[in-house]
């Protein structure tokens, strides 16, 4: 596994996580910063596996899905977070230590549940 960690969040960085959540880990400066879903995926397929990853849930993902419906699909931290398990089911490997710094609280409810519902499974 590589040791790095992951921060998912289309605008904040990793010191502005810490001044609301006073999580240390946040004041560490070796974070990769990944701003939507296709940047999550392609940084773990390419960089590997990290230590750690951080969540936001609400991502401004600007990409068009072509459909009759002139709505923009908004792919979300949670979407990110099943990606991550399908990820970890398909490789066998365990899932990387999280943490979902979102002010959506709601959406920091779903992706650590989510999450830990997984891991409880898989102990």
């Amino acid at each position: 596994m590589t040791k790095r960690l992951l921060f998912l969040d289309d605008l904040r960085h990793p010191i502005d996580a810490y001044h609301y959540t006073k999580q240390d880990i946040f004041l560490r400066d070796d974070w990769e910063i990944v701003r939507n879903y296709h940047q999550f995926v392609s940084s773990i397929l390419v960089e590997g596996f990290p230590e750690f990853i951080s969540f936001d849930h609400d991502l401004a993902d600007e990409d068009y899905l072509e459909s009759d419906s002139h709505e923009i699909p908004e792919k979300t931290g949670y979407e990110c977070a099943k990606w991550l398990i399908n990820y970890c089911m398909d490789h066998n490997v365990e899932l990387p230590k999280f943490f979902s710094h979102s002010m959506n609280p709601v959406g920091k409810e779903n992706i650590e549940s989510l999450l830990n519902n997984y891991k409880k499974l898989t102990r």
